[in-house]
């Protein structure tokens, strides 16, 4: 690890490995005991929460248009970004007006000055959301945005992205300026104020619930019963294997109604950072390659370059959404040299967080990712007619 993370990434890494499987120190016992009374009261304040808008105690609300929620029931690592995109690209290609809010996880906030001014002001100051896109011009770049929206804002032409933590003021915007007449809520299932027409819960096929404990014991935002709240689930990182059968029937002994979507993240090709030439999978095999991550799940990335006949001479990754600095790169590629690495590999998520750099002796390149229907291409379908018909 590199000695300068942050704390709060170096914490975050500690808990993870306490909600994982293994044998444990006592003081590591003690902290999971604390974490899993945590985790209880967690639960009933998410449940009563619930319980508080099933009962219109507190109101959500309807915007003028169709709302798709896309989201799902643990913290990252699901594959959601590529989902998005595939329906965004998908809807604005049927011709409908698309706009995608996003609360912008991580992104550089406001000036503390501001932020304290705002605090002591008599009268506040109602701010626009922040456009990374219009659907014609990128705005903003990954610092401000947030990598996932600015990787959305990148791939996708005549879509709207905005982000904003009030995401029924930026839903007002985006058809207030933009006109839009479909609005994909980004990692909205817990978002309930903003009330969907259609939910879509993602769940990872290799590892669904984690342990099965809500946080800050396990990686679960709710209960998993909650599901039941979805119209459509997607298993992502499926192998259409008949393996997932005992998966799914768990699934609908929880949710009946919902379609089931079996998908996976496929490698479409290489891009070159800064140039942005694109390069074939092809290019990969026998070659000496340095994988370098900040992802929920580096395995999985990993994975597919050893797939694709990679020699991994050296890999290193981060905790997921690290903003890289320049000097981190720099070692990593002084790494990358003395191992006899050709090329650095990244995933197009942390592309976005890498900082420019005027010298680069190994090249980088990024793996862009697909997702590919491999079952329930036609509840896929219907899904996206529902849409475009509502």
């Amino acid at each position: 690890m590199h000695p300068f993370k942050l704390k709060a990434e170096d914490l975050e890494q500690y808990f993870l490995g306490l909600m994982a499987r293994g044998k444990k120190s006592f003081p590591d016992q003690v902290m999971i005991a604390l974490l899993f009374f945590a985790s209880r009261f967690y639960r009933m304040g998410i449940q009563f929460r619930n319980w508080m808008y099933d009962k219109r105690v507190i109101r959500n609300h309807a915007l003028g248009c169709l709302v798709v929620s896309i989201g799902n029931l643990t913290c990252g690592g699901t594959g959601k970004t590529p989902v998005v995109e595939v329906i965004a690209r998908t809807l604005s290609a049927q011709g409908r007006k698309v706009g995608i809010l996003s609360r912008g996880y991580r992104s550089k906030k406001r000036s503390l000055w501001f932020r304290i001014s705002q605090m002591f002001a008599a009268q506040k100051i109602e701010l626009p959301p922040k456009v990374v896109s219009d659907g014609q011009n990128l705005l903003l770049n990954s610092d401000f945005a947030g990598d996932e929206p600015y990787m959305l804002a990148s791939n996708l032409k005549n879509v709207a992205v905005l982000v904003d933590k009030d995401r029924v003021k930026s839903g007002v915007y985006a058809i207030d300026h933009f006109e839009t007449d479909v609005i994909i809520l980004d990692d909205g299932f817990q978002y309930l104020m903003l009330k969907p027409h259609i939910n879509i819960v993602l769940v990872d096929s290799t590892d669904p619930f984690g342990n099965g404990h809500v946080l800050p014991r396990g990686i679960l935002r709710e209960p998993i019963k909650n599901i039941r709240r979805a119209d459509y689930i997607f298993l992502t990182k499926s192998d259409g294997s008949h393996k997932l059968r005992h998966l799914k029937n768990f699934l609908r002994r929880h949710n009946h109604r919902a379609e089931i979507i079996e998908c996976c993240h496929k490698p479409r090709h290489l891009v070159k950072l800064g140039s942005g030439e694109e390069m074939p999978l092809e290019k990969l095999k026998g070659l000496k390659v340095a994988a370098l991550s900040a992802i929920a799940r580096p395995e999985s990335f990993e994975g597919f370059l050893v797939q694709l006949g990679a020699d991994l001479v050296l890999k290193d990754h981060y905790a997921d959404h690290h903003r890289y600095t320049q000097q981190e790169i720099i070692d990593f590629i002084n790494q990358a040299k003395a191992a006899g690495a050709e090329y650095v590999v990244t995933t197009e998520k942390d592309a976005v967080r890498i900082p420019r750099m005027d010298r680069c002796d190994v090249p980088i390149i990024y793996l862009r990712i697909q997702i590919d229907i491999l079952s329930g291409q036609e509840n896929f379908d219907q899904c996206i007619s529902r849409i475009c018909f509502m």
